[in-house]
């Protein structure tokens, strides 16, 4: 696998922020900026709560298909390579991590079996979106923990997958998950979300490497990152924590990062989290205490790293 100099762009925007003058801007900006190769591009699907059964990706809460058709054909007129990553949220806002439902199934209760359905449907039309727009990769689906228990499905669901997409199939486990997944074997490419302390990288990257090394696949980490928020590179994947603006702590986190994995040669490259579709002022950006890269003294990092990319 070619090594994946790679942003999230615009993750679970709503109807209307794609494929117009700004966001293409932006996605511009953010080639020239990070010197990224590779773009994730994460449609959104909703459903209410994590008990809910259906997942609707046909309203305004998100990007429409022409939207996302033109900012695939726009990425690849930048050079860029494509992966599409659809991700289903709450609309409660509790973290799709949290979805759930009973092993075994009670009349008049939520079903694993009717929610497989409506996922494999999400899947399956973003599935042939990038089959028909020559994307890079597909990754089918981000950090669903608690669903990842249903093997014979998600094998199910990946093939199913595999007959709509012809290039490599993905899925996006969650910080800590990756020697849980028992099913590693159906996908063309590990990948998992790299939320690790600043400090802390060289012991999981010991623990990833034995899941990497038994399954015998490509790795990346489909996303990775951290605020601009004083503590934030301790528990980078904390979104709530509460601190003052930390432009240096974030830089420092990337650089330890890239420090740590350009060691592995099984670290085959990143889907940084991430880069807006709307632009702000510079003096704004750098107010911003977010993941966001734009103007930051981390892209300088990144970029520096990706230019140099001497693994994979």
């Amino acid at each position: 696998m070619k090594f994946i100099k790679g942003v999230t762009f615009a993750p679970f925007v709503p109807k209307g922020h794609l494929g117009t003058e700004a966001s293409n801007k932006s996605l511009k900006v953010m080639k020239e900026q990070t010197g990224a190769d590779f773009v994730i591009l994460a449609p959104a699907g909703i459903q209410a709560t994590p008990i809910s059964e259906e997942i609707d990706f046909s309203s305004d809460a998100t990007m429409t298909d022409e939207e996302l058709i033109k900012t695939i054909r726009y990425a690849k007129s930048l050079g860029l390579r494509v992966a599409l990553k659809p991700t289903v949220n709450c609309a409660d806002h509790v973290w799709r991590g949290h979805i759930h439902f009973f092993d075994i199934d009670v009349p008049c209760e939520p079903k694993w079996g009717n929610w497989f359905l409506s996922y494999t449907r999400f899947q399956l039309h973003y599935a042939k979106i990038a089959q028909e727009e020559g994307c890079e990769m597909f990754i089918a689906g981000c950090e669903m923990v608690m669903t990842e228990i249903r093997e014979n499905e998600w094998r199910k669901l990946i093939a199913d997958i595999k007959e709509v997409f012809k290039g490599p199939v993905s899925y996006n486990t969650d910080k800590y998950q990756e020697g849980h997944v028992t099913w590693w074997d159906a996908v063309d490419v590990i990948s998992s979300s790299g939320y690790y302390p600043k400090d802390d990288w060289e012991t999981q990257l010991d623990r990833i490497e034995t899941v990497v090394k038994k399954y015998n696949k490509p790795f990346f980490f489909a996303e990775a990152g951290c605020m601009s928020k004083e503590g934030s590179n301790k528990v980078p994947n904390d979104w709530t924590i509460q601190g003052e603006l930390d432009l240096k702590g974030q830089a420092e986190f990337y650089e330890s990062m890239f420090a740590a994995c350009e060691k592995r040669d099984w670290v085959q490259g990143f889907g940084l989290w991430s880069w807006s579709e709307q632009l702000k002022e510079q003096e704004e950006a750098l107010k911003d205490s977010g993941y966001e890269l734009y103007e930051k003294p981390a892209v300088k990092a990144v970029k520096t790293f990706y230019e140099k990319n001497t693994i994979g």
